[in-house]
């Protein structure tokens, strides 16, 4: 008995234990595959389910929470289709402008959350996994973090931009842009984390590039 009243006791007077940031997941997942003959990238299959699912795993496994994701072309198919349970699902319905609506629109639905930074993935990256997120949501530093895979020193995805910049990279992202207007304008504080060795950077933008889907 004294035992266990020793354990309370220590646990009350015990210093609280602080949380690590919040690095939330945004997915930008609403292209309509124009080169692939209107196939929603979406719902591409990959490893037996729809491709959206499976970078949805792969934010997760990498250690970001919560996951949104933004749904453009056949959002209602990708709403039936996919398992995005525990996914916070964004319409863009001006997805036919580019990427650069779809990142505006992810970054204001993480507006006002708990987020202490957005690690920003494509769904057309399928070569992207695990390894390469945990590393560089690793890089998160505080809430003005401004974060970059590299492929043999070439900056690609995943991205992570700290709270503090949400704001300016969307005023800055327009059309088929994204973020690499900010991105190159913010190069002296832009940390390149290498994940050549553990990721590969394609994209699924053409029929020949569909041979990368398992």
């Amino acid at each position: 008995m004294a035992q266990a009243q020793r354990a309370r006791d220590e646990r009350r007077t015990a210093p609280p234990q602080e949380k690590g940031p919040v690095v939330a997941g945004l997915l930008l997942a609403a292209g309509g595959g124009r080169r692939l003959g209107g196939r929603p990238k979406a719902l591409l299959r990959h490893r037996g389910r729809p491709l959206v699912e499976y970078a949805v795993s792969v934010l997760r496994e990498g250690g970001c929470g919560p996951v949104h994701v933004v749904l453009g072309a056949a959002s209602d198919r990708v709403r039936k289709e996919a398992e995005l349970s525990g996914c916070v699902l964004v319409d863009n319905p001006g997805w036919q402008e580019g990427m650069g609506s779809s990142l505006r629109i992810g970054l204001e639905s993480l507006s006002g959350t708990a987020a202490d930074a957005a690690l920003v993935s494509l769904v057309d990256q399928p070569g992207i996994g695990p390894q390469a997120v945990a590393r560089v949501r690793a890089a998160y530093r505080s809430r003005e973090s401004l974060v970059a895979a590299a492929y043999g020193g070439e900056r690609g995805h995943p991205v992570l931009f700290g709270a503090l910049r949400w704001k300016d990279i969307a005023a800055s992202a327009v059309g088929d842009r994204g973020a690499r207007a900010y991105l190159r304008e913010h190069a002296s504080s832009l940390t390149l984390v290498e994940c050549g060795d553990v990721a590969e950077a394609y994209d699924i933008d053409t029929a020949e590039d569909l041979s990368h889907l398992e």
